[in-house]
């Protein structure tokens, strides 16, 4: 049930702890702040429900706490803070634990994953069988995998890509080793040479299109993002399909994506109606029905097997709008539980994002788990309950087209045989007609400071620009790397 909320100003500030009864007005309350010590902070926070006293005294803390320059403290507490005020007033949480969800343990104790609570179902789970490979002779179908592009609509080359703010505006042409996203031409590049690489059967796209510069955004901004590069992606892959997942970057305010049951302004229907109707040529009428809804669905991508894409921000410690109640938003646990155990019954494989307890149970059916956010390539084992010895499933995490923070721009590209994902050698370029096989990573690669047409072609002089370049025998992982706008000898 849910707890009652305490009353405003109920408490009085004594050596860090909220104590007693009485109040603090508003200047004791900024004096207090003043003095600098993290419970002290999480105390007056507590304290709070006025939606302005407590906008102000969020802007304190994230001032007083150095989490970024006062102007990004404002603009980000004044964009957060409706939002973050409804769900605290909805919440069944108890103070202390909606304090050290929102400033850390030294405030509360919160765990998003208490309260989940998702039925398995009574089917006993199949004994697991040891993975064959495929014959060599086997057909092979290429899986462009791209995530977070982050495409920055106020980069401005030759801008200081040195200042105080989480992002800057914001370095070389092409790009720039800092705290920089990318521009939309150098996205478009990175497309141009895609089409002309070898061919792909069809595209993953987890997510993450606007840019970090997260307190200066709007709705109108995020759906400028999605409609711009959802075009590019179809004017330069066309007529491959394109399977989306939603990121954490396209809501406003970042990370909030509130559950199903919030309605009316404040609700997600913006942005996956929006999302529905950019994507309805990629993606079926019933995959759309439940984007609209909820931003997950599932689809067949041919006879025995089945594609996955789960809304992960419903179990994310950021998306505050699991104050209000954690177990299991949009039932998408649940509703993931019952499309796993169709596809079990029906022998269909199917590729998904999800939780431990899920994939654990369908070993036997989830071929491979795709994932972005992180900005790496990388990959993360899941191994059974019982022995924790035993791998059951691989995610495979995608590197960032963005060069956020100090990257280079990456897609990968795995080769798919029937039964299993398979993952081989990684060749690219360091420089024209010399390859190198590597594993799962970029090397160092250096490119001149200056805006050619195009940052892989000859440029004066006729040296070669030394960027990736996919040689036609290349498979899996295939890294798109070229650290534009670099001088020489910090490519890295």
């Amino acid at each position: 049930e849910p707890r009652p909320a305490p009353a405003a100003s109920r408490g009085v500030i004594s050596r860090g702890r909220c104590k007693g009864e009485g109040s603090l007005g508003e200047p004791d309350l900024l004096s207090e702040l003043g003095r600098g010590a993290p419970p002290l902070h999480c105390c007056v926070l507590q304290m709070q429900t006025n939606e302005d006293l407590i906008g102000r005294l969020a802007a304190s803390v994230c001032t007083e706490l150095r989490l970024a320059p006062r102007e990004v403290c404002q603009a980000a507490v004044q964009l957060f803070e409706k939002d973050m005020v409804s769900a605290w007033a909805r919440s069944v949480l108890r103070p202390a634990e909606i304090c050290g969800l929102l400033v850390g343990t030294s405030c509360g104790h919160w765990d998003i994953f208490s309260a989940w609570n998702v039925t398995l179902p009574d089917t006993p789970k199949p004994p697991p069988v040891p993975p064959t490979p495929p014959p060599p002779s086997a057909p092979t179908a290429r899986l462009l995998f791209l995530t977070d592009l982050h495409w920055d609509q106020a980069y401005t080359p030759g801008s200081d890509p040195a200042c105080k703010e989480p992002l800057c505006c914001r370095g070389g042409y092409w790009g720039e080793y800092s705290k920089c996203d990318l521009p939309l031409h150098t996205i478009e590049n990175l497309l141009q040479h895609l089409a002309r690489a070898p061919p792909f059967q069809l595209v993953y796209w987890t997510g993450d299109l606007p840019a970090h510069n997260v307190w200066q955004q709007s709705r109108a901004d995020q759906l400028r993002a999605l409609r711009t590069l959802t075009a590019l992606l179809r004017k330069h892959l066309a007529p491959l399909p394109v399977y989306p997942a939603v990121g954490n970057h396209e809501a406003v305010p970042v990370n909030g994506f509130p559950p199903p049951y919030v309605q009316g302004n404040q609700s997600s229907a913006w942005l996956y109606h929006a999302m529905a109707d950019a994507w309805q040529e990629w993606l079926p009428p019933p995959a759309l029905e439940t984007l609209r809804a909820s931003g997950f669905y599932t689809l067949q991508l041919r006879p025995g097997l089945r594609l996955v894409s789960l809304n992960m921000n419903f179990c994310s410690e950021a998306n505050f709008w699991l104050l209000i109640n954690a177990t299991d938003p949009a039932g998408q646990l649940q509703w993931l539980v019952g499309v796993l155990q169709a596809a079990e019954e029906q022998e269909e494989k199917v590729w998904s994002w999800n939780y431990y307890r899920i994939v654990n149970r369908f070993e036997g059916t989830i071929a491979a788990q795709f994932f972005g956010h992180t900005h790496v390539d990388e990959f993360e084992m899941f191994y059974d309950e019982e022995t924790l010895s035993r791998p059951v499933s691989v995610a495979f995490v995608a590197p960032s087209v963005t060069t956020y923070i100090s990257l280079n721009p990456g897609e990968s590209s795995p080769q798919l045989r029937p039964g299993r994902v398979g993952l081989l050698t990684i060749r690219y370029s360091t420089d024209r007609g010399r390859a190198a096989a590597v594993s799962s990573t970029s090397q160092g690669i250096t490119c001149r400071d200056k805006a050619p047409q195009d940052p892989c072609e000859s440029q004066d002089g006729g040296q070669d620009w030394p960027c990736f370049q996919p040689p036609a025998e290349a498979v899996s992982w295939l890294l798109w790397a070229c650290p534009w706008a670099m001088p020489a000898g910090r490519a890295g």
